[in-house]
């Protein structure tokens, strides 16, 4: 744990060494822009903001949780440099995430800092009981939901965090001399690893947007002049759909969060000139998988390994994952067998091939049709094949017959009978939806990813509402 002679610079240094190091060498260089290409943070503006709020935390009980909760701030990276001098742990929370009951029953001393400058004020030190000794060596906390939907936390080392940067920056290709473009969320894994930390032990700068809509993304990029975007594939669909101005200096377009559909990249490709790299990680330990040639050779393909990432296959189908920037733990309650020790694994299904790692579902997600267990993506592959069918998710529901029955909700220009009468040519009657739901569009959180827990509970709402 931090003692009297251990300073907090001195148990982060792997974060904080390259920091001064980047400073450095670019104190003067752009390194935030807004979305209209104007510059909003230098190095050294980020420095001064980091010392800036550090003096708004001076009276902030040592060694505390700050739950932030501040979008895609520009001032993010200060906020985080100046939370890891003081000896805090940061808690990103997305914009989607309610604050600050759950962090209240899971960590025993939280602040919430939802907005900058920080006009919170901190309670007097009893009413945020007991330190937090058992976290001496934790820089930031990662929230997941996990397999059962019960938030949790991953705790993770500066070691560990510097780790999974290097691993996305030189496996990616990723320098100095590019311009990411964020529009993912600053606070969730994917946007924290491709975005915050390149920026701090890389000089990576990057674009803080808040936009959320097709057009003006497609505007950003033209404006700033971006080279590389990490981003989801419904938002890669909406792109490629859109006729805009050319990107000449856009280099590298990173997919991540859902699976990318040939479909989807065949159509990317074709309007902008090259196609999407498949990106595979884990808030449990950063990047796990991609794809350097950017062809998608196989659907559901996520490439080889990461530099300095093992996967090796487990019996069951599922993998495990040993690298430097495997998290600690869980937090408050371990689970040693799936995370800890530099190894990870994970709920998700692989299946290997000779172009790399293919995304073959969830345990969780499998359906159980009759005592017949049923991989949703199965089904999605051949919906999806057909065509009018513009995007598809596959879910579960409770059946009083067969335990429980599939439904697909389908985005597109399709006839629900249609297209069950197609699907039957190739799928045998068990795997065939019960139900084809029709919709506009298909419900996605800021993270990009489409629940399929939350997408049956809307389901049923809405069939119980039918006349």
């Amino acid at each position: 744990m931090l003692t009297s002679a251990t300073r907090p610079e001195d148990a982060h240094i792997a974060l904080l060494d390259p920091w001064r190091q980047t400073l450095a060498r670019r104190s003067s260089e752009a390194a935030v822009l807004a979305s209209d290409g104007s510059v909003t943070r230098t190095f050294s503006d980020i420095e001064t903001e980091a010392f800036t709020l550090a003096e708004s935390l001076a009276r902030l009980p040592s060694a505390s949780i700050v739950a932030v909760q501040i979008g895609n701030s520009p001032s993010w990276p200060a906020l985080f440099l100046a939370l890891l001098r003081a000896g805090h742990r940061t808690l990103p929370l997305g914009a989607d995430t309610p604050p600050p009951a759950f962090a209240n029953a899971l960590i025993d001393r939280t602040l919430l800092v939802s907005q900058l400058p920080i006009v919170a004020t901190f309670p007097p030190r009893p009413d945020f009981g007991s330190p937090n000794s058992h976290l001496p060596s934790t820089a930031l906390l990662k929230l997941t939901s996990g397999t059962t939907g019960t938030p949790r936390a991953i705790r993770f080392t500066a070691a560990q965090l510097a780790a999974d940067c290097a691993h996305v920056c030189d496996t990616m290709g990723i320098g100095a001399g590019d311009l990411n473009y964020g529009v993912i969320p600053f606070a969730h894994s994917y946007g924290f690893s491709n975005l915050i930390t390149p920026l701090l032990l890389r000089g990576v700068p990057f674009v803080a947007s808040e936009d959320r809509f097709p057009r003006a993304i497609l505007d950003g990029l033209a404006r700033t002049g971006a080279t590389v975007f990490p981003g989801a594939p419904v938002l890669f669909q909406h792109l490629a759909e859109l006729e805009g101005p050319p990107l000449p200096r856009l280099r590298l377009c990173i997919s991540a969060g859902a699976p990318l559909i040939r479909a989807v990249w065949e159509k990317f490709r074709a309007r902008f000139g090259f196609g999407l790299h498949t990106f595979y990680g884990s808030s449990e330990c950063g990047g796990i998988a991609y794809d350097r040639t950017g062809e998608l050779r196989a659907e559901g393909c996520v490439g080889q390994p990461m530099g300095g990432v093992t996967i090796t296959p487990a019996e069951d189908g599922r993998i495990r994952i040993r690298s430097a920037a495997v998290g600690e733990g869980y937090f408050p309650h371990e689970e040693p067998e799936t995370l800890g020790g530099g190894r990870f694994c994970p709920a998700d299904l692989v299946e290997w091939s000779e172009h790399g790692l293919i995304l073959a579902g969830r345990v969780s997600d499998f359906i159980n049709v009759g005592g017949r267990k049923l991989n949703p993506i199965d089904v999605e592959r051949c919906l999806a094949a057909i065509p009018g069918v513009r995007h598809v998710v596959v879910f579960g529901i409770a059946s009083a017959l067969r335990g429980e029955e599939p439904v697909a909700c389908v985005v597109g220009e399709v006839d629900a009978p249609a297209l069950l009468r197609a699907a039957a040519q190739t799928l045998p009657a068990w795997q065939l939806p019960r139900d084809v739901w029709l919709v506009p569009e298909l419900p996605i959180s800021e993270r990009g990813k489409i629940s399929r827990r939350a997408l049956a509970a809307r389901y049923l709402a809405h069939t119980s509402s039918l006349p």
